[in-house]
């Protein structure tokens, strides 16, 4: 795993005053709807809710820090928030890249004036978790995101710089959770009280637990079936247990599963007065993910670079993007909009909301340098392209691979999709966490080779 260290960077600390009314969140670079800025300011007014507020920005910051498999407290990453115009989006993901959570306060929940759209960090520090844990009533506690830098620069002038160790996995995350997550559909909706009585029954172990709709609830399975979802982890739940007497009903989130399914991966919405907290769960503890690969199809596409440049020109923080409209605006067929989509999602560029079935527009502070940087498989996939080493069989439904001192072989289906590969990597994973390096090169091969045999 390579890391890299990035420095926050902010011109106070944020804070909460003395009386507890007034919540100061300060920023560290981003991006906004006039260009970069090094401390951007995107609301000042009221939250509605102040207590539930202060609970979900708790909870956001608790994920960032925390490392569910083989558990320790991590580095401070500090949360990404999006400013829509709409709505406000704080984003962390575990240490461990196996939890992704999301407060979105939305305006219901805020009463104010939007600045700017854009993303940032915001700081969270020690102070401001002790402040915010004290927070309570029902009165409405101010919040600026981003201050005058005229009024809030240090007694001594300094920025505050904190320094922490950014894994790309960390960052391969947010590109993968956005292809894992978009075909997710509504499996359950557990009332108030039902949803309290589920989390609070669910044993803290890290198996894999299948969740099958049973009226207003869920019950446990021992085996996977059709409509069920799959719960890795329930502990990795109990960051939402501070917010459940604010609760005003659960929904779970999982792609189609049937029997003989393998772990997959859910997401678990919790409605708020105002807003709503979602955790967005790995199949499995021990996978974070970063390793799922289910960003390779979508960057493998030889137009896709400049598929993303075109619709990256196109959106503009949007809260909700409708791949329709951009199908239209672009010239391109859905798939490769789609495509696209996965592309700016691999810099940070795209987020997936499932509770609105739809893309958002967003756009990390952070330097993700490249698609393929960032994915060892679709690199080595071009190497073995670049050495010549693959082959298709006459008819098209194998490639070879050579490599030193072996030959690996792909089936491939009559469109040219990869149907196993005989390396270990395919026998262990079974294609469930993406493709290898062989079956990218052999889809690859596939394409360009389509009726023109071994160019």
């Amino acid at each position: 795993m390579v890391a890299m260290t990035h420095s926050y960077r902010y011109l106070r600390p944020s804070v909460v005053d003395a009386p507890g009314r007034r919540v100061g969140l300060a920023t560290s670079g981003g991006t906004t709807s006039r260009g970069p800025q090094p401390h951007p300011r995107f609301f000042s007014g009221t939250l509605t809710r102040p207590e539930a507020a202060a609970r979900g920005l708790l909870a956001v910051a608790a994920v960032a820090r925390t490392r569910y498999f083989r558990p320790s407290l991590d580095a401070l990453r500090d949360p990404v928030v999006t400013c829509d115009g709409q709505r406000l989006r704080f984003e962390s993901f575990s240490a461990c890249c196996g939890v992704h959570a999301r407060l979105d306060v939305l305006p219901g929940g805020l009463d104010g004036e939007v600045l700017d759209r854009g993303t940032t960090n915001v700081d969270v520090n020690d102070p401001l978790r002790e402040a915010l844990a004290r927070v309570r009533g029902e009165d409405p506690l101010r919040l600026s995101v981003g201050a005058d830098e005229l009024t809030v620069t240090t007694a001594d002038g300094a920025v505050v710089e904190k320094k922490v160790p950014l894994p790309e996995r960390w960052l391969r995350g947010f590109a993968e959770l956005q292809v894992i997550s978009a075909p997710f559909d509504l499996r359950a909706e557990l009332p108030a009280a039902e949803a309290v009585r589920l989390l609070r029954s669910l044993p803290a172990g890290t198996e894999v637990l299948w969740m099958v709709p049973a009226g207003r609830t869920l019950r446990r399975s021992a085996r996977p079936v059709p409509g069920a979802v799959a719960l890795a982890g329930a502990r990795r739940l109990e960051v939402l247990t501070p917010l459940l007497r604010f609760a005003r009903a659960l929904r779970v989130y999982g792609p189609p599963v049937g029997a003989g399914s393998l772990p997959v991966a859910s997401a678990w919405e919790l409605e708020l007065p105002g807003m709503r907290l979602v955790l967005t769960l790995s199949p499995e503890v021990t996978r974070g993910f970063s390793g799922e690969g289910a960003v390779l199809d979508a960057l493998a596409a030889d137009e896709v670079e400049a598929d993303a440049e075109l619709i990256g020109a196109l959106v503009d923080f949007e809260p909700a993007m409708d791949t329709g409209e951009l199908a239209r605006l672009s010239g391109l067929p859905l798939p490769r909009v789609k495509a696209a989509l996965g592309q700016l999602g691999t810099a940070g560029r795209v987020g997936y909301d499932v509770a609105e079935a739809a893309y958002f527009h967003r756009e990390l502070p952070y330097d993700a340098a490249g698609a393929q940087r960032l994915n060892p498989r679709l690199r080595g996939a071009r190497a073995l392209l670049a050495d010549d080493v693959v082959r298709l069989a006459e008819g098209g439904d194998t490639a070879t691979i050579a490599v030193p001192d072996h030959v690996h072989r792909v089936r491939l289906s009559p469109q040219g999709a990869a149907l196993g590969c005989t390396c270990p990597w395919w026998s262990r994973y079974r294609g469930t966490r993406g493709k290898c390096k062989h079956a990218l090169a052999a889809e690859l091969r596939a394409r360009r080779g389509r009726g023109g045999g071994n160019d």
